[in-house]
């Protein structure tokens, strides 16, 4: 066994541990940390199966955006994670029997389709060669309709969720740029007249 193998054994097993704190984990905080260790263990699997692009785009916007956006949030809402495990523990064994399933389906495809291959069996990369752009040829070239079909479908989604969440709160100000352009100086200005007032009627009061 080299080196290679006994490392991706280690992040294979710390990513498995991480993910099973996710979903374990009484504090919303620590879920989301242990996400992040997800997120990275994986991306150094990846570095060691030579898809390095991948490696740092899943480390660079996942953990360095999305997850640290996701721990503001969780750390300024004050979830109430108790309320939100209630009939967790009835609902384990069918959960815990799909996750076995989906573990042993997983494993028939990968002994059915690698087994006996090894890392000496892959072909030699040629001189000068680059992953990401070899992935760009493909994802521009051979796979460019799906590729804009999840950015659309993307963009809906977040379209759509911004629409949802977009309601008008009594206890926010709200500015109408609409009355703000239609607005006219003397709107924001009114001259009044008053009597002037000289210093002899200052010195006359008592």
């Amino acid at each position: 066994m080299d080196a290679q193998t006994i490392l991706f054994y280690v992040f294979a097993l710390i990513t498995v541990f991480a993910a099973l704190r996710v979903v374990t984990a009484r504090s919303a905080v620590h879920a989301v940390l242990h996400l992040v260790l997800t997120f990275v263990s994986a991306a150094c699997i990846w570095m060691l199966m030579k898809a390095e692009f991948l490696a740092i785009v899943l480390v660079l916007v996942y953990v360095g955006a999305v997850m640290v956006l996701f721990l503001f949030v969780v750390m300024m809402l004050d979830l109430k994670i108790d309320a939100t495990r209630q009939g967790f523990w009835g609902n384990l064994p069918v959960a815990a029997l799909v996750g076995v399933v989906i573990v042993l389906e997983l494993a028939a495809v990968i002994v059915h389709s690698f087994s006996g291959v090894k890392g000496g069996d892959a072909p030699r990369l040629p001189e000068g060669y680059s992953n990401t752009e070899a992935l760009g040829k493909l994802i521009y070239t051979d796979f460019i309709y799906p590729f804009e079909i999840a950015g659309v479908i993307l963009l809906i989604a977040m379209v759509a969720a911004i629409a949802l969440t977009l309601r008008k709160r009594k206890d926010t100000r709200y500015n109408d740029p609409s009355v703000a352009v239609r607005t006219k100086a003397a709107d924001r200005l009114k001259m009044i007249k008053m009597p002037a007032v000289t210093s002899a009627d200052t010195t006359d009061k008592p």
